[in-house]
């Protein structure tokens, strides 16, 4: 399949490229960076650095490789764990504003299939709203709602020491998100020890 992956250089979408291209798909890989294109290069993806709050110039990039999947997994995370409640006003706006970009730029390419990256945990605050307006937009659109848990492995907030649940190590999260691929339209939970079929959150 033709995969549109926003968010390839996240802590998951790095894992999840070689995955994709192991299997035989081509892929185009979303970075905002352009310091990380070649890093997509090495990885099998044709890099495509775009910001997602460029709403034309997303959907150009879009309809320009004609995907059969899209996947979102961006964030925007501090490096350091003590700033996420500071600078969760960014994150929120990914989801909402960000998502709704995304959505759009996959109509515009008739792109069919939509998966896209939620929690398995209630956020404080504003985020509770903006993972609940992410979850509601891709499940009206037919899509797939990945709520990962809490990850751990290197690279993450958690390299040495698993945090409580809900949790899942990252390299079984790249996995079970290849998995979600052909998964029907829904809400898919990636944490140790769970699967499919959660309800919708409700806000």
């Amino acid at each position: 399949m033709r995969i549109f992956l926003a968010g390839a250089t996240g802590v998951i979408g790095e894992r999840v490229v070689p995955l994709l291209r192991s299997a035989g798909h081509d892929v185009a890989g979303m970075t905002r960076s352009p310091a990380k294109a070649e890093a997509l290069v090495a990885l099998g993806a044709r890099p495509v650095v775009c910001d997602v709050f460029e709403g034309e110039r997303l959907e150009s990039e879009l309809v320009s490789f004609a995907p059969e999947v899209l996947v979102h997994l961006l964030t925007d995370l501090p490096d350091e764990p003590s700033r996420i409640a500071e600078l969760a006003g960014v994150n929120n706006r990914i989801r909402t504003e960000g998502t709704a970009n995304l959505l759009s730029a996959a109509r515009a390419a008739r792109c069919g299939r939509v998966l896209a990256e939620s929690v398995a945990w209630t956020l404080p605050g504003a985020g509770e709203a903006a993972a609940a307006e992410l979850e509601r937009s891709v499940l009206a659109a037919g899509g797939v709602v990945l709520r990962y848990g809490q990850l751990y492995g290197p690279g993450t907030y958690y390299p040495a020491e698993a945090p409580g649940p809900p949790r899942v190590h990252v390299d079984e999260a790249a996995h079970r998100t290849i998995e979600a691929l052909e998964a029907p339209s829904g809400v898919v939970t990636i944490v140790d020890g769970a699967g499919e079929g959660d309800p919708p959150r409700r806000s």
